[in-house]
């Protein structure tokens, strides 16, 4: 299987799939590149060279003690793109996968990066704090680390059965399928590294990357998100990044890598071909 091994000996997983323009694909807590599955295929299937990453502590790469936060994410997803020697690349982001392009852009730049795009991404700020007021109670967080901690096989469970793809709502049809595989993925990371992620994505500030986008950029989210709220995600990140476009899925929920597979694979698609078609 194919590993980068980044500078402190972490090897992380990777899936390259296609011949075109490169596109590379960041997966959520606390699941792994699986998720992406549906979108690698149908964009390497249509003129894309599409690669997606097992995060440290994730999937099939090393579950390291060390490195669980943003800046490490991102200088791991560095080490990815300069090893491929990837060049005008569309960085894609779902969750705190898009704490993690938005980190890699703040600390690396753009002079390999051509179009980003952030899906139901954790950036700006999710925690509720005096400089962030509207964001989620930092209970929130403790609470998902309290389940983390007790039983976090069951709390995998309750979130795919809740919130993450919707399926607390009247009407939700998500099938027992996308439920076990999420549970799957999310088992496969390490109990450390996964309770650590908890942090990084709730509590990294992404204000001051998100000024650094010189880029076009795609912001889609889903305005029934009730793990990354509409107005603390998309809709704050698309009013920091200048000219950005956004695109706001009407009841979606979180997952919408699941539940909105084709409609998410025709805006990526849209988006891409406006480079460089």
């Amino acid at each position: 299987m194919p590993f980068v091994t980044t500078s402190d000996g972490t090897d992380i997983f990777f899936k390259d799939w296609g011949a075109g323009r490169p596109v590379v694909l960041s997966h959520g807590w606390p699941l792994n590149s699986d998720s992406w599955e549906a979108q690698q295929l149908f964009l390497a299937a249509n003129g894309y060279r599409a690669i997606a990453h097992d995060r440290r502590g994730h999937g099939r790469s090393t579950q390291t003690w060390h490195g669980n936060e943003m800046d490490t994410y991102a200088d791991d997803l560095a080490a990815l793109i300069e090893h491929l020697d990837l060049r005008d690349v569309t960085l894609v982001g779902f969750s705190t996968g898009g704490g993690e392009i938005t980190r890699y852009i703040g600390r690396h730049g753009t002079s390999r990066v051509a179009q980003a795009v952030l899906v139901s991404a954790v950036p700006p700020l999710m925690v509720r704090r005096d400089d962030n007021p509207h964001g989620v109670p930092v209970e929130v967080f403790d609470g998902i680390r309290a389940g983390s901690a007790a039983d976090r096989s069951q709390l995998y469970k309750d979130l795919a059965g809740g919130p993450f793809f919707g399926n607390n709502r009247p009407g939700a049809n998500v099938s027992q399928g996308i439920r076990d595989a999420f549970w799957l993925q999310s088992m496969a990371a390490g109990h450390r590294n996964a309770y650590e992620s908890i942090a990084a994505f709730s509590a990294t500030d992404f204000r001051d990357d998100l000024a650094t986008f010189d880029i076009p950029t795609l912001v889609i989210h889903g305005d029934d998100d009730q793990v990354v709220p509409f107005e603390v995600g998309g809709k704050a990140s698309a009013a920091l990044v200048k000219g950005a476009e956004l695109i706001v899925y009407p009841g979606a929920p979180h997952g919408i890598t699941d539940t909105h597979k084709q409609q998410l694979g025709d805006d990526l698609l849209a988006f891409l071909n406006t480079h460089g078609a």
